[in-house]
């Protein structure tokens, strides 16, 4: 537990800073009094989560392959891992822009986003879109910095990027006039702080990287692949769900999509404990199958699941009693006042499953069953949401869309804890045996 809540709290205290600097990101365009303004954050928001989970999909592989060889006392090893997971990271971002690009106008369209909206939406992503390797980099730093166990320096990396935002945002959005286009110059100068704090923590302090050859770099290709893919196959699902409930709330006009921008927002901040938790228990679990220790297997999910509740109950009190409160600082109206704090009273409590579901998973990816994160989060985000998102909808309008979101990850999230326990039994088995048949 100790070493759990070590890594959990220095990754959370990073995170609360980044998600904490994108909620004031969005409180500073509402308090320019355009309800469009804000609701083009929101399908913005909504199209970029699908780069940022791509991102996360490619550090959890950076994750399961360094802190595995760590683990085992390759060091060597671990440092051309490194360089090669870097290298292709770098490739496949780029990538990803490039072939994004095109399509942008099109995909805000499919969202919902029209007239005005539409325009800020799509200047918003043009700016944006380009600084996503940067991003996608500085993940990868910081998942190196976790791999090694080094979770304060891993801290630094979000914090230095949250600093760079808080400073920014209000100077070029008020100081400089520039409104929306200067939220988009102030995410563009985070993530160069990003990944400059990153490179420096991996290369300077810990010289965790080394040049690969062609070798390691076909070798770290394959299992980098192998994690890779299905660990972005599961992220990708999550905006998948995100832009299920932007489609369902477009139906009800830009104060509806503003409200859930705020929703969208709030849930990161409010749960980055969870987020850190899953990003934390991969390392560890890392580690101690690379070691061998099975009995610390278990108990890491065992205590990770304690944590998860005990979070959960917290902040959904917090949030719930707070709720107006939010909601005014906003300056939400109407509908999109009602959406916010009904979420706050009624469907902060589903994220104990959620929470339940990111510890899963991350056992999943780092324990060599990555198929079954990708299965349970693309049950939870195309089973769990469209159905329920629908008949929430169709029954109670914009409330029942935030209602169905909640309800649908209760089932995925049983199945989840059930599924990893019984995965820690096989590998614990398959170990007995091989040790028996040597």
């Amino acid at each position: 537990m100790r070493h759990v809540l070590q890594m959990t709290v220095t990754s959370s205290i990073g995170l609360i800073a980044v998600f904490l600097v994108d909620v004031l990101n969005l409180l500073y365009i509402s308090r320019l009094g355009r309800a469009e303004l804000s609701a083009a954050i929101g399908y913005a928001s909504t199209l970029m989560f699908f780069h940022v989970s791509i991102a996360i999909g490619l550090s959890i592989a950076v994750t399961a392959l360094v802190s595995k060889a760590i683990g085992a006392g390759d060091w060597l090893g671990a440092r051309k891992i490194a360089g090669a997971s870097l290298l292709l990271i770098a490739i496949l971002s780029t990538l990803l822009v490039v072939l994004t690009y095109p399509s942008l106008h099109y995909v805000l369209t499919l969202l919902g986003a029209n007239g005005d909206t539409l325009t800020l939406a799509y200047r918003f992503c043009v700016f944006v879109l380009p600084s996503i390797p940067l991003l996608a980099l500085g993940m990868g730093l910081s998942a190196l910095l976790r791999a090694a166990g080094d979770g304060k320096r891993a801290m630094y990396v979000t914090l230095g990027a949250a600093a760079a935002t808080a400073i920014l945002d209000p100077l070029f959005i008020f100081g400089f006039h520039w409104g929306l286009d200067g939220a988009a110059y102030a995410n563009i100068c985070a993530r160069m702080m990003l990944a400059l704090i990153g490179f420096y923590g991996v290369v300077r302090v810990h010289q965790l990287i080394q040049k690969p050859d062609a070798d390691t770099l076909r070798q770290t290709s394959k299992g980098f692949l192998k994690i890779g893919i299905p660990a972005i196959l599961t992220q990708v699902a999550t905006p998948v769900g995100n832009a299920a409930v932007t489609t369902a709330m477009a139906y009800y006009g830009d104060q509806a999509v503003a409200g859930w921008a705020v929703v969208s927002r709030l849930i990161p901040m409010a749960f980055a404990g969870l987020f850190a938790l899953s990003g934390a228990v991969g390392p560890i679990l890392g580690q101690n199958l690379g070691a061998k220790k099975f009995d610390r297997l278990r108990e890491t999910m065992r205590d990770s699941l304690k944590l998860t509740l005990i979070y959960v109950v917290s902040v959904w009190l917090l949030l719930a009693l707070s709720s107006h409160l939010i909601a005014q600082a906003f300056d939400a109206q109407g509908l999109g006042e009602d959406i916010i704090v009904f979420f706050c009273i009624f469907v902060a409590g589903s994220f104990l499953f959620n929470g339940s579901l990111f510890v899963a998973n991350a056992a999943f990816n780092n324990l060599g069953f990555p198929f079954y994160s990708t299965l349970l989060n693309w049950g939870r985000s195309t089973l769990g949401v469209i159905p329920f998102v629908w008949m929430g909808s169709h029954w109670f309008g914009a409330k029942g869309v935030i209602a169905g979101y909640g309800l649908g990850v209760i089932v995925f999230g049983i199945a989840g804890v059930w599924l990893c326990f019984r995965v820690l039994a096989q590998i614990e088995n398959r170990a007995a045996n091989d040790n028996t048949a040597s």
